[in-house]
């Protein structure tokens, strides 16, 4: 017997519901366990993030219901850390180069010369 599209989209509104409350349970458990890491460890913020965590942004824990309803492409990209830096200036390596970025590499810095890992 063939399934009308009503039917269809019924049982995939039923799925993804079943989805939903199955990766909530299973977030709930990730937290808790980092939770109880970060306490038996006494982990701080900057161990976690390192020295620049106070520029370091964290994704919401729930997607908004405006998020919910967007295709995957239309999402907000992930957050990304600093890979370069340079007298106070950070890019995380993705998009358009910042002009400060495109400037230092002008006058002779190297891209490798500006990684965050030099930081440490």
């Amino acid at each position: 017997m063939t399934k009308s599209l009503k039917q269809l989209l019924a049982q995939i509104d039923s799925l993804q519901k079943q989805a939903d409350r199955i990766r909530q349970k299973e977030v709930e458990g990730v937290v808790e366990r980092i939770k109880e890491a970060i306490a038996h460890y006494e982990l701080t913020v900057e161990d976690l993030f390192g020295e620049s965590s106070s520029r370091v942004r964290v994704a919401p824990a729930k997607q908004s219901k405006v998020m919910k309803g967007l295709s995957p492409r239309k999402k907000k990209s992930p957050v990304a850390f600093p890979k370069y830096h340079l007298e106070g200036q950070t890019w995380g390596g993705q998009g358009r180069r910042p002009k400060w970025f495109v400037d230092a590499v002008a006058a002779g810095r190297t891209p490798e010369e500006m990684l965050v890992q030099d930081l440490k």
